[in-house]
């Protein structure tokens, strides 16, 4: 299928040209250095012998000169302000707007010096630490700028420190460990309880403590279905009943079993890297881990670092490190042809805080960039209408994420919403639920690697989407990924575990419309592909490897499942809202009210092709597929090559004198598809390419490109080669 606009490398090469051309036509080059002077002429990367010339000393004054150079009519030429290595603590965040923007012939560009990666900082230092108690220091920050401010991240040697909390934080086992758990009998997850309570739950007597400002504490849960998580302050606490009542709901009741720890609590200072801020004395106590360097210690002071606002275009930052704020770090809203290029966004974020969010505009996007341990997700995508089908074309390619999810545990890699976004070349992992997820339409995700996800939560996969609106996610592309290891965590027969509840591709709620081509997914719990009542979805050209439980589900409704019956009317609606358009009277499978969609067996789901995939498992207990309330007449499955090591093929069919996998073919699926080793190269080392007598060519079978899936190596990129963070791969999550 071919792509609504050009490939990203096309776009990123085209910027290269512009950039070499501005390179000859740049007639102004401003400098910004640390040691720098407001006063001086900013046209010099270093002071001159007298020092009575030489770069700014601030950004905002480098900007500001920019406007001045601009509104004046001195600079119809590309501009590049040159940022000296060193830190630049901002004291406020760093606007821009229109009257900052450049042009396609003529970008302004801030960078980083030569090779030089200075660092934009939303926090303050900390100094002027004294014994407190034992290894406990204590430090006045009200002095220092911090009156009245109640920051929630600390920074030592550039790693966030542990609020202090109980359980204790378990660095050896981060997802599995450091729990306490709800008290009482457990309730099944799907059993509906009427007038549950969303704020109220009891602690067993073991996990008693004796705290003197409860109301201080925050109490991270994970409430109910385990998809998410909330973090809300205490209101009271009632130890005679061993009662815990939060002072707003959570998302869901807070359920017996339901794993959670109590943050911001003196009391529980207890172990090394953990800290608590005493808000009435503007007392910072901390225990620094080990060999801490005490001069590295910071506390935002900012929620958000860089801020473009509507109508700046063709602007761009290279080379930076931002780092430490609690709110998002850099926004882009309704600017057109904006880049955050080769940079590193770290150590930003809380519960609500992502890396880079882009609302809006078009053209805009995150190239390059190394993205790790952000509060909720890395990057963001939004924009376009989806009425007129009109693409942002904002794009996040070539980045390199990881530790998202700190605090949100639905913050994922890369979000794509709206209308045309595309995420291409990433390479992540360690996210706590997906690494990927789109809502809208014309997407394309291509290119990109993903590994061992979904750490934290269950029902996940490594990318997802749904379609309770008819229209999602229709004209969307997912197309020559690599997924592996979704790992999934949960509660499961009185115990939690992992791997749990996970698939590779999940498109969920009556998602319809959707191309999957081209895929390699690996090693998933529940399955490698899921269609939850899916429609008109195109599964090709796949690559399948290892489903614990199945390779394929397929989960249908029928009239009468909740889901139909709550969101017909909304499916209806945003039906006539759309297609009376004639890009949507184009769209494929259009033509179906969803009023019309039962069919005469009452099942829903319909219009999905599985073909020319390769599904290769070796577990005898595992099956081929699993479906439900899923009619044979109204899809297709055929053209596959399976091979499940010679052994039977488990589909749930039954017929008299057939077999399952007879009985699938006698309900009319699989009848022209082959059962036989499809002959990788290696598979035992995830080499998945085929060898040249592969019976998977002799059914259509097209070699899949892994040779450009995950980055590249660019100019762009922030680092090369890629020097992955440990996680979940080398540490595997321990439960109990």
């Amino acid at each position: 299928m071919n792509s609504p606009f050009p490939t990203i490398r096309a776009w990123l090469s085209a910027l290269v040209i512009g950039g070499v051309f501005a390179a000859h036509a740049r007639a102004l080059d401003l400098h910004v250095s640390p040691t720098g002077n407001d006063a001086w002429s900013g046209r010099l990367a270093d002071a001159n012998a007298p020092r009575s010339d030489g770069p700014f000393a601030t950004l905002e004054h480098a900007r500001d000169e920019v406007r001045r150079l601009h509104g004046t009519g001195k600079s119809s030429e590309p501009v590049t302000v040159h940022v000296r290595a060193g830190r630049f603590a901002l004291t406020r965040p760093l606007q821009f707007d229109a009257r900052d923007s450049g042009t396609a012939a003529a970008p302004v560009v801030w960078r980083g010096y030569r090779d030089e990666r200075p660092l934009i900082l939303g926090g303050r230092p900390i100094t002027g630490f004294t014994p407190s108690e034992g290894k406990i220091l204590k430090a006045d920050v009200g002095a220092q700028g911090f009156k009245g401010v109640n920051f929630r991240m600390l920074l030592c040697d550039g790693r966030q420190q542990v609020l202090a909390r109980y359980p204790n934080y378990d660095p050896q086992n981060p997802y599995g460990g450091g729990w306490a758990y709800v008290e009482g009998k457990p309730v099944p997850m799907y059993t509906e309880v009427p007038g549950e309570d969303k704020r109220t739950f009891h602690y067993a007597e073991a996990d008693a403590r004796n705290w003197a400002r409860p109301d201080e504490a925050e109490v991270m849960v994970f409430p109910r279905y385990n998809w998410w998580n909330n973090v809300v302050r205490i209101a009271t606490r009632d130890p005679a009943t061993r009662t815990i009542t939060l002072a707003a709901d959570c998302s869901y009741a807070i359920r017996p079993g339901d794993r959670y720890y109590v943050r911001n609590v003196r009391e529980e200072l207890d172990a090394p890297g953990e800290w608590y801020l005493d808000t009435k004395t503007a007392t910072l106590y901390f225990w620094p881990p080990d060999g801490a360097d005490l001069r590295t210690v910071f506390a935002p002071a900012l929620r958000t670092l860089l801020e473009l606002g509507t109508g700046t275009a063709h602007l761009s930052f290279r080379g930076f490190v931002f780092e430490g704020c609690e709110g998002t770090a850099i926004t882009l809203k309704g600017t057109t042809a904006c880049t955050i290029v080769a940079s590193t966004i770290r150590n930003v974020g809380d519960y609500r805080g992502n890396g880079v969010q882009i609302d809006g505009g078009t053209a805009n996007g995150v190239v390059g960039c190394d993205l790790h341990h952000i509060g909720a997700s890395a990057i963001g995508l939004s924009g376009g209408d989806q009425k007129t089908l009109t693409s942002a074309g904002n794009f996040a390619d070539n980045n390199y994420i990881h530790h998202t999810g700190v605090l949100y545990k639905q913050g994922v890699g890369v979000s794509l919403h709206g209308v045309g976004q595309r995420a291409a070349h990433n390479l992540i992992h360690d996210c706590p639920r997906f690494a990927i997820q789109f809502m809208g339409n014309n997407h394309v995700i291509e290119y990109n690697h993903v590994r061992h996800v979904n750490l934290e939560t269950a029902d996940t996969g490594a990318i997802y989407t749904g379609g309770r609106d008819w229209l999602g996610a229709r004209g969307s592309v997912i197309r020559y990924n690599f997924f592996h290891d979704m790992l999934g965590f949960g509660f499961e027969k009185g115990k939690w575990v992992s791997p749990h509840f996970a698939w590779g591709v999940y498109l969920d709620d009556n998602t319809g419309g959707v191309t999957v081509h081209g895929n390699i997914v690996a090693r998933a719990v529940r399955g490698l592909i899921h269609l939850h009542n899916g429609r008109d979805n195109t599964v090709e050209n796949n690559i399948f490897i290892d489903g614990t439980q199945q390779q394929i589900q397929l989960s249908g409704w029928t009239d009468k499942h909740r889901y139909w019956t709550t969101h017909s009317p909304t499916m209806i609606q945003a039906y006539d809202r759309v297609i009376g358009q004639p890009v949507w009277r184009a769209m494929p499978h259009m033509d179906l009210h969803p009023r019309d969609a039962v069919l005469p067996d009452h099942t829903i789901m319909a219009g999905n092709t599985f073909s020319k995939n390769i599904l290769y498992w070796s577990n005898p207990a595992a099956a081929y597929v699993a479906p439900r309330n899923f009619s044979f007449s109204h899809n297709s499955i055929d053209r596959n090559l399976i091979w499940h090591a010679g052994q039977p093929l488990r589909t749930g069919q039954k017929a008299p004198g057939l077999d399952e996998w007879a009985a699938w073919q006698a309900a009319g699926m699989d009848q022209h598809s082959v059962i036989a080793d499809p002959k990788f190269v290696d598979p035992a080392h995830d080499d998945y390419r085929l060898k040249p007598d592969s019976p998977a060519f002799a059914l259509g079978f097209q070699p899949i490109p892994v040779e450009k899936i995950g980055p590249y190596s660019s100019a762009d990129r922030a680092s090369w080669p890629i020097t992955e963070a440990e996680g979940a791969r080398e540490h595997p999550i321990t439960t109990h």
